[in-house]
């Protein structure tokens, strides 16, 4: 069906249908946009027989946008978004997926309403929200990291800049760069209004940090009760793979997928083996 906007829990999401929209909800929070889920993963997804729902957080691609740099709402409230998303493509509990900052959201919308989801994937996350990290979780690599914000903002306005600079981002953190300059490019493209610098920033994950995240869900991880998928790349040094490890450690019957290849971002490359795992739930 394409891209659209949906409003739901009083907020305007952008969104993107893949599949039957008749068949099983599985619906694929952006890590900030839509985009963190790669299109071959969405299509095989849809072949799988699900309806395919990826949709933008606020302030990001074509969802509501205020004030990214001063967001005026919480992480709990981004999660009342997914549930309320979910509830409104479908009678039927949905699949919820979250990868990198919206492993967190998914966490917390399936802890806060249980009622709205039927399965969980957490992709690239970890248990606890940005800034200081738990003492027996692995940080974000040092070095990765010094290079990565080390580095002067490009010309928001220049389309081509930024797609360099994401570029050289996911160099840095032993993702494809030439996948990472067509996302931001597509990224672009997508962002409303005639100044995006500050969305733009938000949509490459550099906002976030912003949002107020409290309280802490880690210490609930043991009330879920529905089917749960831990995907992690083995060389990630953002959140580096103890994470995803403690993630399934803590959700009962959580089931744990390392991409021994891969970093921070699913490659198409690995989108058959995800898809069959997600299905599997």
């Amino acid at each position: 069906m394409g891209s659209m906007t949906v409003k739901a829990g009083g907020v305007t999401l952008g969104v993107e249908h893949f599949g039957d929209p008749a068949a099983p909800l599985v619906l694929l929070t952006g890590g900030t946009t839509m985009l963190s889920w790669p299109d071959p993963l969405c299509a095989a997804l849809a072949r799988g027989g699900r309806h395919v729902v990826r949709y933008d957080l606020r302030d990001s691609g074509a969802s509501t946008t205020v004030d990214p740099d001063a967001p005026a709402y919480t992480l709990r409230d981004l999660a009342g978004d997914a549930a309320a998303l979910a509830r409104t493509l479908d009678d039927r509990p949905a699949h919820l997926a979250g990868i990198g900052v919206g492993g967190m959201v998914a966490q917390v919308a399936a802890l806060d309403h249980p009622d709205a989801f039927s399965a969980l994937t957490l992709a690239g996350t970890r248990p606890v929200a940005p800034g200081p990290v738990d003492d027996d979780l692995p940080d974000h690599d040092p070095a990765a990291m010094g290079q990565l914000f080390s580095r002067s903002m490009p010309d928001w306005s220049d389309r081509a800049a930024v797609a360099e600079f994401a570029a050289r981002g996911a160099g840095i953190l032993g993702d494809d760069p030439t996948a990472a300059r067509v996302a931001a490019e597509r990224k672009w493209d997508r962002t409303p209004g005639t100044e995006p610098a500050v969305q733009l920033a938000n949509q490459l994950g550099m906002v976030f940090a912003k949002l107020d995240c409290t309280p802490r869900w880690r210490e609930r991880l043991a009330e879920l009760a529905i089917p749960a998928l831990v995907v992690h790349g083995r060389r990630d040094p953002f959140f580096p793979v103890g994470n995803g490890e403690a993630l399934a450690r803590e959700i009962p019957g959580a089931r744990l997928l390392v991409l021994e290849r891969d970093a921070t971002a699913i490659p198409a490359a690995a989108a058959g083996e995800v898809a069959a795992a997600m299905l599997s739930l």
